[in-house]
């Protein structure tokens, strides 16, 4: 279900011990039960943004568990799908920071597909049972996506919004990297400190310096 550059670096995850067990609790997982995203969207964050045009990554948790929301990128929810209270937030900081206008969507492949890999720590998760799929072998995964992005000799922006983001940054030991870190943007947490950390023209910022083109964070009306 990786068929990019992603494919080689992550390969040897496939047939480590802990992979065999995750997928196969995954897979008895979406037959009997109610799981998030659709199975075809599980690697989103990978198919969408190949390894060689990560620019920035956000970090997420898991995927979203109501109906029609996850579709495997963190953040985002499919064209037609209520905007999220903590995606509503990042978008006010968004037009606090840049001008962006408030999209009427919360689809962000548009992020994706210039390089802004939006991906969740947990790709899998039950209905309406957030954090359902925590340590069954997800974590591991991704880690190991991330030791893949450590290793990539070329600067990138790694925004980290809350404490389980936050936790994988002794991991990011890359002197090129530029790493922001805030408080999480849900309603709970975003008035201390999310609100005005303006990580969007931090980020363009940083990528206009390495002389590497900024992102356009404007997600237009459907």
């Amino acid at each position: 279900m990786i068929d990019n550059d992603w494919l080689e670096p992550m390969k040897p995850e496939f047939g480590k011990p802990y992979y065999r067990k995750l997928y196969e609790t995954v897979l008895k997982e979406y037959r009997t039960r109610k799981i998030y995203p659709d199975p075809a969207d599980i690697f989103n964050a990978f198919a969408f943004t190949p390894l060689a045009k990560v620019k920035v990554v956000i970090l997420g948790q898991d995927p979203y568990h109501e109906p029609g929301q996850a579709h495997g990128l963190s953040f985002s929810v499919k064209p037609g799908v209520d905007i999220p209270p903590s995606l509503q937030n990042i978008y006010q900081e968004l037009h606090e920071d840049l001008g962006c206008y408030i999209p009427n969507n919360g689809y962000l492949k548009k992020w994706a597909d210039q390089g802004v890999m939006l991906l969740n720590t947990v790709l899998t998760v039950r209905a309406h049972e957030a954090n359902s799929h925590r340590g069954i072998g997800w974590e591991e995964f991704t880690d190991a996506a991330i030791r893949v992005l450590n290793e990539q000799d070329r600067p990138m922006v790694f925004i980290l919004w809350g404490r389980p983001a936050q936790n994988k940054a002794p991991m990011l030991t890359n002197p090129r990297f530029l790493i922001l870190k805030s408080p999480h943007p849900s309603p709970l947490s975003a008035y201390r400190g999310f609100f005005g950390s303006k990580p969007f023209s931090k980020t363009n910022e940083f990528l206009r310096k390495n002389g590497i083109e900024p992102i356009d964070w404007q997600i237009e009306n459907i």
